[in-house]
């Protein structure tokens, strides 16, 4: 860290602060922090295990501004929080048996086909629908799945989260918003432990982005609690694309490959 100029560390902290905003609401803030602590010089490695120090920060801040609203249903949430944690530290513990390519393929046509989900679906209000299953049975599937994910990988958790408690649980959209700050803070938290222990963490730059990821989630939570799907709703589009567009421009994304080479061949 002390080789960065203040400019630099400052630079971050505005980055950071923007990130906690957009975490708060519709999840994705990686999207802008990772890019930036690999500009700084920090290694793919390093910049993923820092940011989940402010990603943590980030969810908690935000789940402490719905739970004091009354908008988290603690006896249930405790347990999908609890599952999630256990799964995210699953995930890291796999990272390195499992094929990331098989990943890199699958995860932006998921994020892709969740923008058009939330852009187009009549479900996506402020109100609660119908559950198409229990508790238990969510409890035992999406943070188990989204979980695991999360400690693998991690772009898109948080919408994966939004996405499974407005179509499984009939969550409206700010009620699901507040429960995938809850459950994504345990997924990130676990994760960040794993990765602590590796000593990939710059804690003190970790802890400079915290500070101001925390404030923009208590804006970013408030705004949504505010505007509610009006807000959370064209939020949640633009970041899911965002996401996918981010993954398929990674040079070393299956999917451009392909491309690539398609292009080769034919010309």
């Amino acid at each position: 860290m002390f080789d960065l100029g203040l400019d630099m560390i400052a630079a971050l902290a505005a980055v950071s602060l923007l990130a906690g905003f957009v975490d708060a609401i519709a999840g994705g803030g990686g999207l802008l922090t990772v890019p930036a602590l690999m500009l700084a010089g920090l290694d793919p490695a390093q910049a993923i295990a820092t940011n989940k120090v402010q990603g943590s920060v980030a969810a908690a801040s935000a789940t402490y501004t719905f739970g004091r609203k009354g908008l988290i249903e603690w006896r249930k949430a405790w347990g999908f929080t609890l599952v999630a944690f256990a799964s995210s530290i699953a995930g890291a513990l796999c990272v390195q048996f499992l094929p990331r390519a098989v990943l890199e393929v699958l995860i932006p046509v998921m994020l892709i086909a969740m923008a058009i989900y939330f852009a187009l679906s009549r479900k996506m209000k402020d109100e609660d629908a119908h559950a198409r299953m229990t508790a238990l049975a969510f409890g035992l599937t999406a943070p188990v799945a989204i979980g695991f994910y999360d400690g693998i990988f991690g772009p898109g958790a948080g919408s994966f989260y939004m996405l499974a408690f407005v179509t499984l649980l009939g969550y409206g959209v700010v009620k699901a918003t507040a429960h995938t700050k809850l459950v994504n803070f345990a997924s990130n938290f676990g994760s960040l432990l794993l990765y602590g222990m590796t000593g990939a963490v710059v804690w003190p730059l970790g802890f400079v982005m915290a500070g101001a990821s925390l404030l923009g989630a208590q804006i970013g939570a408030r705004l949504a609690m505010r505007l509610g799907s009006r807000l959370i709703r064209p939020l949640l589009v633009v970041v899911s694309s965002l996401m996918a567009l981010r993954l398929l421009l990674d040079p070393a994304n299956p999917w451009r490959q392909a491309l690539q080479k398609a292009s080769l061949a034919l010309f």
